[in-house]
């Protein structure tokens, strides 16, 4: 199995304060479902997907009891 190689530096939201694109430790942004895939094919490290009760599929940081590196948390772009 591949070792991640990306992570989230920053992010970007809409109007209504929700993620829509990442910033990568590469520079590359992303849209929100392309992370998705990138976090399932285990490309970005640090991130999990997770069910909601939307029953959409959702992207959070990993628990690690650090606030600051939570995705709401990241410097927007």
């Amino acid at each position: 199995m591949n070792q991640p190689i990306e992570q989230v530096v920053a992010v970007r939201k809409n109007g209504d304060g929700d993620i829509i694109e990442l910033q990568l430790s590469s520079g590359l942004v992303v849209d929100y479902k392309t992370a998705q895939t990138m976090v399932a094919n285990n490309e970005i490290a640090h991130l999990n997907l997770f069910r909601g009760r939307d029953h959409e599929m959702h992207l959070r940081s990993d628990a690690d009891g650090d606030p600051s590196n939570n995705l709401d948390n990241l410097p927007t772009f």
